[in-house]
């Protein structure tokens, strides 16, 4: 990331309106919301240029998992008369074509974007340091140059999450992988143990299946997809089994250790004790909130027991000049939270009003294939909270897109109130559910019934078809 040369006492006596720790999705639109206010901004980076998403992330994960499905589509000859074949995969060239794109996402909005926006940018691991001036906060850079002082009244952290490592007897010991390196890799490994079961750990699994990887996935949960509804997640598991990939659920592992040119994995479900090896060991237990030498203590800002920011409604801290956004606030790590939050940390750091944002529907996205995607309450969530609830289900076979296509695996479930007939949640899995659960967002947005759902037009033979039919059928609770 460049940023125009100055003078270090200019850098030293400036005080900036705005600056973002990080330059990820979050730091980025926090950066153009205060440009757009025509506010002083500068943003911290310690690493490489556009945070989690952009680098190790949603596009070079989405991507990989593109190129991976061309090659399983190959393989599945699912129309007669059409030979297809797949050789094996060239993961070297795979990976530079990968890191080509995001280099010149990189560099268009990244490196050039915030220059000719007006944003400084200082490369340095930030830190806050102590200041009697209580009208602005002092943070001091580390950069290869020494150390360069920083002012602003307003500091908005954004500065992400990283892989959490659980703590396994020998995994420290072996050459383990995150969903962060993996995608670096420059050759397929012949056999993969994912440990978790979650999105990330689901969509890394496929991904190397479908690159010519043997994958097993643990998972210490009972269940795949744990947090997802139970039918849901159980017809995904039964589809990406189908597929080759395994999974031991209910599983702790007890140790890991290298045995040659393996990983060794002893792993204890229920009374039985298993013994599993492969040539990658892949680690995908979720992200931590990334607060590690920040000195947040210097300026009083609380945290919580995962190293959370804690911030309120607003998305300020505890400190009335620092605002936080994004991932490492633990909350939902989706790209589009960290862009609505960043743009909101600005706006209420440097507007005349606070405001905040409404999480009731915030839809989520699993990208295998077929993918996992919900939105609002499931059953279980439903019952929890006392609400008198049915539910409807369409098998993803009875959708006129998906037998053409013959992509039939998945299953579609609507929850409703019972007695008002008010859509509280709707999951699915199957082809392009991802989409199909955008629109599902809107319904739900606008508190629609079931029976008004039903009466919606809806194109023939696409996926979204699907929630008009799931809607007309008979509740089956």
């Amino acid at each position: 990331m460049k940023s125009t040369p100055r003078a270090p006492h200019e850098m030293f006596h400036k005080i900036y309106d705005l600056v973002t720790i990080g330059s990820g999705s979050a730091a980025r639109a926090a950066a153009n919301e205060a440009r757009r206010l025509d506010k002083s901004v500068a943003m911290i980076e310690q690493g490489v240029a556009g945070g989690t998403c952009l680098n190790v992330g949603c596009i070079p994960s989405k991507t990989l998992l593109a190129a991976a499905a061309i090659r399983f589509s190959a393989l599945q000859k699912k129309f007669s008369g059409i030979d297809t074949s797949a050789a094996p995969v060239d993961l070297a060239l795979l990976v530079w074509d990968k890191d080509q794109m995001i280099g010149q996402f990189r560099e268009t909005y990244h490196v050039q974007g915030p220059s000719e926006a007006g944003i400084d940018v200082f490369r340095g691991a930030a830190a806050f340091t102590l200041s009697q001036n209580q009208e602005y906060v002092s943070l001091n850079v580390h950069g290869i140059d020494g150390i360069t002082q920083v002012h602003a009244k307003n500091v908005v952290i954004a500065s992400g999450a990283s892989p959490f490592i659980p703590e396994i007897p020998g995994l420290k010991d072996v050459d383990y992988l995150t969903s962060s390196t993996a995608m670096s890799l420059t050759k397929v490994p012949e056999s993969l143990l994912v440990i978790g079961g979650n999105a990330i750990g689901l969509e890394q699994a496929q991904l190397f299946s479908r690159l010519g990887s043997k994958v097993k996935v643990i998972e210490v949960a009972t269940r795949i997809a744990p947090f997802e509804d139970h039918e849901i997640s159980a017809v995904l598991a039964k589809s990406l089994n189908n597929q080759g990939i395994e999974f031991l659920t209910g599983a702790n592992i007890t140790q890991v250790k290298a045995m040659g040119d393996l990983v060794s994995c002893t792993v204890k479900i229920g009374e039985s004790t298993y013994i599993l090896s492969a040539e990658k060991i892949m680690i995908a237990t979720g992200r931590r909130p990334f607060t590690e030498n920040l000195n947040l203590n210097a300026v009083n800002i609380s945290t919580g027991p995962r190293g959370q920011v804690i911030v309120d409604e607003n998305l300020k801290t505890s400190n009335s000049r620092v605002w936080a956004a994004g991932d490492v606030t633990g909350g939902a790590q989706f790209v589009y939270v960290a862009v609505e939050q960043g743009k909101l940390a600005a706006s209420n750091a440097l507007g005349d009003k606070l405001d905040s944002l409404d999480y009731n529907v915030l839809p989520r996205v699993t990208f295998t294939s077929p993918e996992l995607a919900s939105v609002g309450l499931t059953a279980l969530q439903a019952e929890e909270e006392g609400i008198p609830y049915e539910v409807r289900e369409l098998p993803v076979a009875f959708v006129l897109r998906a037998i053409v296509s013959r992509h039939t695996d998945g299953l579609v479930r609507l929850i409703s109130n019972s007695e008002t007939g008010k859509i509280l949640g709707i999951h699915m899995v199957g082809e392009s559910a991802g989409d199909v659960i955008g629109a599902a967002t809107y319904v739900l947005s606008a508190n629609m019934t079931v029976q008004q759902l039903a009466k919606l037009w809806s194109p023939e033979f696409t996926m979204t078809e699907s929630l008009k039919n799931v809607a007309k059928t008979s509740p089956i609770r």
